[in-house]
């Protein structure tokens, strides 16, 4: 989804500002920020996350990520594979209300083999948190998900996590940020020492030193603001320390650089923030500044132009699809974006691919395993639907005016292998759990070209994908499965379809298949192949991303 500032006016755009409902509208949607964090795996995600809540009032206490022992399970976590690993490998919001706010977190998987829908996740995001470790500095996953914010020019805020341990230099991690992802920084704040040293952070726009205390785990931590040149500063940190933060700012301060918020929402400037998301060092300075800074929630492209959040009628898109998230009633829940106008409780909605009117009677607000009916929800928020099979990822549902939203696209997957079912006499199941699992995305799912070859074939970002697929195959619908790896590790979409396909005649080296919406896609062992079909056929268009589909049904087993 594009949040470009487009030059026409958005639609809806155009209602009279004396109108007290377009007044409520627009009260709600200045009151809400949107944002998703981007990390590689490791780098305190689920920490930083548990922490937000925390400061928000959200919950009473934090528990960070452990695959052992007897800690409190993180709040954000609920399939039993995510508590038995401790790691998060599905998407799940989290709304809270602080200091005047309603912020929506959309919890994104932090395991690397789950990067896809962390894809699809930030195209309901208006911002993104940008973590780091700060011994590690950029790392792959990281790299990846940027191009993601970049290609929808997602505003990014940096978080250099882990200060509390030994590190690299501040200095180099942002050189390292600007050189490598072509991203101006704007240090908001900066560091007091580092690793076992780590006092505090300098607020760089109020000039106030901000201390920090070791709180009881799990807690608030205590802060203790100061003036720059506060007397009793010197009883309370190492001179050293403190002279060297002030030094570095200055140099900082010589790169002449501005805090330019256009920028900033542009997606060209990165506000940066250094904390320790574990001991709750920099996590409410950051979470302060964040909500001031961060873009509110803004117009989105449709296919009949861009959509003013302050349109009259409801609009929202579907970005996820999760089944059985309680094993007791076996659910199907599609979670919608909220785009514009305002959303009720029992509303009559038109579904833009089918054309029908569906009633949402028991939309609901998830929280971790928690939920709780939604009476009303504005653009920016997030609200479950039950889903009795009818939402795909990328729908659109509006009231009013017809708006059709661009769909989410596909992103080429690393990983292939066929799904065989050994047991014929559960085929059913077999057949129901591969559809359902393909339509909430857990992993994509390609067809022999051979109609006689019916063992479909899984594709994936990463291993664990696969193992997830079958482990919910297994304890979701009661069929037990066997993977075969196939010898690919590179997809790419055919551009022209079918017939630039069969234009160019006989190709070696690769294998084609069918996606679920009937394009070919080409599988190769590496990039060499890949490189030699190029050369081989130069005008044979390909893409590693799948072309936007919507309105058109995909492919069942």
């Amino acid at each position: 989804m594009s949040t470009d500032s487009p030059v026409t006016a958005p639609i809806g755009s155009a209602a009279s500002p004396a109108d007290p409902e377009r007044a409520a509208l627009s009260e709600a949607v200045a009151r809400r920020r949107n944002f998703a964090i981007i990390s590689h795996p490791d780098a305190g995600k689920t920490t930083l996350t548990e922490k937000l809540l925390l400061y928000g009032g959200a919950i009473q206490q934090a528990g960070a990520v452990k695959a052992k022992g007897e800690q409190r399970k993180v709040t954000s976590d609920w399939m039993e594979l995510e508590k038995q690993r401790g790691i998060s490998i599905t998407s799940t919001v989290l709304q809270f209300d602080y200091s005047g706010s309603t912020v929506n977190l959309l919890d994104t998987p932090g395991h690397q083999d789950f990067s896809e829908d962390t894809y699809r996740t930030l195209a309901a995001a208006d911002n993104a948190v940008m973590l780091e470790d700060a011994a590690k500095g950029l790392e792959p996953q990281t790299r990846k998900l940027f191009e993601v914010c970049r290609m929808r020019r997602i505003p990014i805020f940096t978080f250099i996590n882990k200060m509390d341990r030994p590190g690299r230099e501040p200095l180099e991690l942002i050189d390292e940020i600007e050189k490598e992802l072509g991203l101006a920084c704007w240090p908001v704040n900066w560091p007091i020492g580092s690793g076992d040293r780590f006092r505090g952070v300098i607020d760089r726009r109020s000039h106030e030193v901000i201390l920090f205390e070791r709180a009881e785990r799990g807690r608030q931590s205590a802060e203790k603001r100061l003036a720059g040149d506060a007397p009793e500063l010197a009883s309370l940190v190492e001179p050293e320390l403190l002279e060297q933060a002030f030094e570095e700012l200055e140099l900082l301060e010589g790169a002449g650089a501005d805090l330019n918020l256009e920028l900033v929402h542009a997606g060209e400037l990165s506000p940066v923030f250094f904390g320790s998301a574990m001991t709750n060092f920099g996590v409410r300075p950051f979470l302060d500044a964040f909500l001031e800074l961060a873009q509110r929630p803004t117009a989105r492209t449709s296919r009949e132009g861009p959509v003013d959040p302050l349109r009259p009628g409801f609009s929202g898109f579907v970005f996820k699809l999760q089944a059985n998230m309680d094993p007791r009633h076996r659910d199907r829940v599609a979670f919608v974006r909220v785009c514009s106008g305002h959303f009720e409780k029992d509303m009559t909605v038109q579904h833009a691919r089918s054309g029908r009117a569906i009633r949402l009677s028991r939309p609901q607000k998830l929280f971790g395993q928690d939920r709780e009916v939604v009476e009303d929800a504005y653009p920016g928020d997030v609200i479950g639907l039950n889903n009795p099979g009818m939402f795909a990822i990328g729908d659109t549902l509006y009231h009013g005016p017809r708006v059709e939203y661009e769909g989410i696209p596909c992103f080429s997957p690393e990983i292939f292998a066929w799904l065989r079912n050994p047991n014929p006499s559960a085929f059913k199941s077999f057949r129901k759990g591969v559809n359902e699992l393909r339509e909430e995305g857990a992993v994509q799912v390609l067809y022999d070209t051979d109609a006689s070859k019916r063992d479909p074939i899984l594709a994936a970002v990463g291993q664990l994908q696969l193992e997830v697929v079958q482990y919910r195959l297994e304890n979701e619908y009661g069929v037990k499965t066997r993977v075969e790896p196939m010898e690919f590790n590179v997809a790419r979409w055919v551009s022209g379809g079918w017939p630039a396909l069969e234009a160019v005649g006989r190709i070696f080296n690769c294998k084609t298949v069918r996606d679920p919406w009937d394009r070919p896609v080409l599988l190769f062992r590496n990039d060499w192949n890949l490189n030699q079909l190029r050369e081989d056929h130069p005008d044979l268009e390909l893409a590693s991303v799948a072309p936007v589909v919507s309105g058109v049904e995909p492919i069942a087993l």
